[in-house]
């Protein structure tokens, strides 16, 4: 992986660009971060637990500087809608805009309802004070932190409660876990296990959006993973899991 520095500097979707000086206004602290993410995103898949109709949600993810941009002109009474990946890149955007190195991870959540890992994607920052990588959920508010029963610190994750997906392929493949514990609702697999494989290895170099975020129109044949197939995801997992 990188070095700090790295993550430190902005990627194309994290720069605010002339949206940088509402971030300069903000607390310091990481709960006030997450708290302006979710003042301006609404995540499409939760829009009826708000009270707000789902259908024709975008769930595009956004360049953090258009997402602000939008933002200003629907602000204030409607936010924009997105996904947990939106909320990430968001905080993200915050930390480096502080000199703070994060970045976006693509992996499973333990603490949804659909599946024991649900497709999901946090901040990763770097706590200077404890000298180690932890983790941040952006996108759960009071509201889905009743509806969810959460009852821990999601600005800096237990351990367990989020695996990034490196982590998930390596248990998997360890026999811990069933491959169909992982996955985003009904789609459920090692087939799926590998689609958050090959977008995390492709966010820690900054590049947050990718083809594999078409898993939807996978064929069939595509869900079968070859001994190669298999063998290249070890490596990448070993790599990345941190």
């Amino acid at each position: 992986m990188h070095g700090l520095d790295y993550y430190a500097a902005h990627g194309s979707l994290t720069e605010p660009g002339d949206h940088a000086r509402e971030f300069a206004g903000l607390p310091a602290d990481l709960g006030s971060h997450c708290r302006f993410a979710q003042d301006i995103i609404l995540h499409a898949d939760w829009a009826g637990l708000y009270g707000v109709a789902g259908d024709g949600l975008s769930r595009e993810t956004l360049p953090v500087a258009e997402r602000m941009k939008l933002a200003k002109r629907l602000l204030p009474g409607k936010k924009t809608s997105g996904t947990c990946r939106d909320f990430a890149l968001m905080v993200c955007s915050i930390q480096r805009q502080r000199g703070t190195p994060a970045r976006v991870r693509c992996g499973f959540a333990s603490y949804f309802t659909s599946n024991p890992f649900e497709d999901h994607w946090v901040c990763e920052y770097w706590d200077a004070r404890k000298q180690r990588w932890a983790l941040a959920d952006a996108q759960i508010d009071e509201l889905q932190r009743r509806h969810l029963g959460v009852d821990f610190d999601t600005t800096d994750l237990p351990a367990g409660k989020f695996l990034n997906a490196g982590q998930a392929w390596s248990i998997w493949r360890a026999g811990k876990v069933e491959a169909t514990a992982f996955g985003h609702g009904e789609a459920t697999g090692a087939w799926f296990l590998r689609i958050n494989l090959m977008r995390d290895e492709l966010a820690l170099p900054k590049h947050e959006i990718s083809e594999w975020d078409a898993w939807r129109q996978l064929p069939v044949e595509d869900k079968l993973l070859s001994a190669e197939v298999l063998a290249e995801c070890d490596r990448i997992a070993e790599a990345t899991k941190g």
